[in-house]
């Protein structure tokens, strides 16, 4: 297999780690009762920092469709090469760095490597795209 698809199935494995670490914290915050339960009533607001993973958790999930879509295409259509491979370690690397900088509250750094991971997204759509 080769480098761009390891890398998607990384960036998979981070997406389930990104939907487990908000669960964990609200069912700390809610209790196992109210988890396992019809949840009708209202739950108490979220704490910051599990608010912050359940946005950064969203995020991700704006951008992950398109990265997959596109690492896939790139794959199907022989268009792998130095710009899929750079554009897909910094769209992981990116996407990991985000998790801990969200979840921290840092505003500008995040914003920054948020946008690393983006342009990494737009390298690999580049590679299909430009002939």
């Amino acid at each position: 297999m080769n480098t761009e698809l390891t890398i998607l199935g990384w960036t998979l494995v981070l997406a389930i780690i990104q939907i487990l670490l908000p669960a964990l914290l609200r069912t700390q915050e809610t209790g196992p009762a109210y988890n396992v339960g019809a949840r009708d009533g209202e739950a108490p607001p979220p704490r910051p920092v599990t608010a912050r993973l359940q946005r950064a958790q969203s995020n991700l999930f704006e951008t992950l469709p398109l990265f997959a879509a596109a690492v896939l295409v790139a794959h199907v259509a022989g268009r792998l090469g130095e710009l899929t491979w750079w554009g897909c370690w910094l769209y992981l690397l990116g996407r990991i760095v985000y998790v801990p900088l969200y979840a921290a509250g840092v505003p500008a750094l995040r914003t920054l490597v948020w946008s690393v991971s983006v342009a990494g997204l737009g390298m690999v759509l580049a590679a299909i795209l430009i002939p």
